[in-house]
């Protein structure tokens, strides 16, 4: 689900109703109401339920995941609540291997028949599959890790804000970029905390506390005259936080523009500067298309990462298990294989992590039951790995898997999903203003905007929130109607300058979608401002 998608169809008054149609999410729940825990001994009864059944139908494995999911949604325009949400969900997802392959079946009947019965279906599912399989499923050792815990470090429940407060707090946004001269304004909270238990025949009880949060709006503002509008997006990252993230944080002056800081959101102050640009968008010079030097700032950089970098490197794309949502993947084993495959310049290190702290994918284990890690994927400019999780590693040569198989509920099969994708900070000490005082003719661009690419995640096209032109070193002005083309190995190559990590900043995804039945997952993608020589440019106004 897109964010523009949900905020219409929520703004709407749909809300509840709809939204327990996405699998995620679940059923409608009176707003506030506190999430019940289920005792962690209860849950570990549960599991060696499912897992004694499946094993006396034959599964040579199985794992279990008792999952519990909450999400909650504040929706608001101008001075009004349009609508509150909260949704719950709670069940049982078994996975097992029998006769070699895969099976898999979930359950809300959560007693012992019931539970039991779903194993013994997975079971049944699993040997019919057998019947078409070529080879057995070879999965990468993995011992267990016995009953641990892992939470997200949290100071602030969100779920234990009041909802009045929360609400306060979005349309004191709202009012401030009305005050700041803004026509129309929405703006919404989306919280989530999903408590999931998982166990297998490998001997692991883990249980982990997990919460997101995204904090987002947009700020439209219209030309009397010309009857024209134009918008700018929140610049907020969704991210594994609690509502701490609220907090106001510090502030920088970048070549006149400001800028919020990576581990704080100030809501308010992002509101009245968004409506600002938005009315000075409306005198922004249209691009003369061309080629340019691109500053780009990481809360627009992150969105090219991903689709670049991270959809292209997972390995069920790259296999072609992942083909019909959105394509498989250029970097085919031969690339990597090679070990000198040039898929950017000396400069760009892309790392895969899934535990860096405040990220959206940050866990202590996956849905397999896997430890989670950091692990390098262009290195220097070269391929030199890929994503994979248990029953691809051996293709690869892994001894382990690498931590990414997820599932966005109890109900749906955990499958290979994309680990934070980042960029690594440059090494040197570089600011974005030392950096733009270098470019002669550039263009600086901010936030995140429309974007296509490639069945193969190849030649591509981004634009953006905010553009500035670049003259001479300086901020000359604001352009609009910019979209930068390139395709991946190309402009990855193109990239010959990279902030120190100072500048690293978060950027991310709250609904990446993947899977037919299509599933969604939550991933952030790290970046400091980067420059990129000689880019092509068009303009993207709207010929009549």
């Amino acid at each position: 689900m897109k964010r523009k998608d949900f905020l219409y169809l929520s703004g709407m008054g749909i809300g509840g109703a709809l939204l327990s149609g996405i699998p995620a999410l679940g059923s409608p729940v009176s707003p506030g109401k506190p999430l019940e825990t289920v005792d962690t001994a209860l849950k570990k009864q549960l599991a060696d339920i499912a897992l004694n059944a499946a094993r006396s139908k034959g599964a040579s494995y199985a794992d279990v995941r008792i999952g519990r999911y909450r999400n909650q949604f504040i929706i608001t325009r101008e001075d009004k609540v349009l609508n509150t949400v909260d949704t719950e969900s709670y069940g049982i997802g078994i996975r097992v291997i029998a006769g070699g392959s895969w099976g898999f079946a979930a359950t809300d009947k959560m007693d012992k028949d019931g539970i039991a019965q779903a194993a013994e279906l997975a079971v049944s599912i699993a040997r019919e599959n057998a019947r078409l399989l070529k080879e057995p499923v070879q999965l990468a050792p993995q011992n267990g890790y016995g009953e641990v815990t892992w939470k997200t470090p949290i100071e602030k429940n969100g779920f234990e804000i009041p909802i009045k407060e929360k609400a306060e707090l979005l349309l004191a946004v709202n009012a401030a970029a009305m005050k700041s001269g803004a026509s129309f304004v929405d703006s919404s909270l989306f919280l989530v905390n999903e408590q999931k238990y998982f166990a297998s025949t490998d001997g692991s009880y883990i249980d982990q506390d997990i919460h997101r949060i995204w904090p987002t709006f947009t700020v439209t503002k219209t030309n009397d005259k010309t009857g024209k509008f134009e918008t700018r997006d929140a610049l907020s990252a969704p991210r594994g936080m609690g509502y701490e993230y609220l907090i106001p944080s510090a502030k920088e002056k970048i070549s006149g523009i400001t800028m919020l800081y990576r581990d704080r959101y100030d809501m308010l102050e992002d509101a009245r500067l968004a409506a600002e640009q938005a009315a000075a968008k409306h005198s922004a010079k249209t691009i003369e298309a061309g080629k340019y030097d691109l500053v780009l700032d990481p809360t627009n950089l992150w969105l090219t990462i991903h689709e670049s970098c991270g959809h292209p490197t997972e390995l069920d794309r790259v296999l072609g298990y992942e083909a019909n949502f959105a394509g498989t993947s250029f970097l085919t084993l031969d690339k990597w294989e090679s070990k000198k495959f040039n898929y950017g310049s000396s400069l760009v290190n892309i790392v895969a992590d899934k535990t860096q702290k405040g990220s959206l994918g940050a866990v202590g284990y996956d849905d397999e039951g896997v430890g989670t890690k950091e692990w390098d994927v262009i290195k220097n400019g070269v391929l030199v790995n890929y994503q994979a999780i248990r029953d691809q590693a051996h293709i690869i040569g892994l001894k382990e898997s690498q931590g990414c198989c997820y599932s966005q509920s109890w109900r749906d099969v955990q499958f290979q999903r994309m680990a934070n994708i980042s960029l690594r900070p440059g090494k040197g000490q570089l600011t974005p203003a030392e950096m733009i005082s270098k470019v002669e003719k550039g263009i600086y661009i901010v936030g995140d905007g429309s974007y296509s690419i490639d069945q193969q995640r190849y030649n591509f096209q981004f634009s953006g929130q905010l553009f500035y032109e670049i003259r001479d070193g300086k901020i000359a002005g604001m352009l609009k109607d910019v979209a930068y083309q390139a395709n991946t190995q190309e402009f990855w190559n193109s990239c010959t300058a990279i902030c120190d990590e100072r500048d690293y900043r978060l950027g991310g995804s709250f609904f990446d979608g993947k899977g037919q039945p299509e599933q969604v997952s939550a991933v952030s993608h790290g970046a400091a401002t980067a420059r990129f020589n000689g880019v092509n440019v068009i303009n993207t106004a709207r010929k009549i």
